[in-house]
């Protein structure tokens, strides 16, 4: 099975692109729908949902994240919709890791309701852990038949 290794580039090049283009050119909220959806300029320190570790032990978490998840990627049988869903995990952190290099920060950028503020590599990984589930779930089914 071929993995999409071409994918994972084009989800980096995406997420540190759209970065780039945020920090240079979003100086101020842009409405989308109203209050609710827009585009809001924010350097978040931390990982997921902003939450901050020291330095030196969140990325080295995030580090020790990304191995295990390309090893699995790389040394186990997936299904197509599982080899995706890897691909957008490891996309999407490393385009965050490459944007956190630049600065020490991950550039946000979409704001939606009271949810935190995210950016495109977040949103890769987060359809790739659903895509994970759903591909166990189908397995799980299979499986039991």
């Amino acid at each position: 099975m071929r993995r999409p290794y071409l994918f994972v580039i084009i989800l980096i090049l995406l997420g540190v692109v759209s970065a780039v283009l945020a920090d240079t050119y979003l100086k101020e909220r842009i409405a989308i729908v109203g209050d609710f959806a827009g585009l809001y300029y924010s350097l978040n320190p931390g990982i997921a949902f902003g939450i901050t570790m020291p330095p030196l032990l969140q990325s080295l978490l995030i580090l020790i994240a990304l191995l295990v998840i390309g090893y699995i990627w790389i040394f186990k049988q997936h299904s197509k919709l599982g080899q995706y869903g890897y691909a957008l995990i490891i996309g999407g952190g490393l385009a965050n890791v490459i944007d956190r290099l630049r600065d020490g920060f991950v550039t946000d950028y979409f704001q939606v309701g009271t949810f935190p503020i995210f950016n495109v590599p977040d949103s890769c990984v987060t359809i790739g852990v659903v895509l994970l589930l759903v591909d166990a779930v189908l397995n799980q089914r299979e499986n039991d038949q």
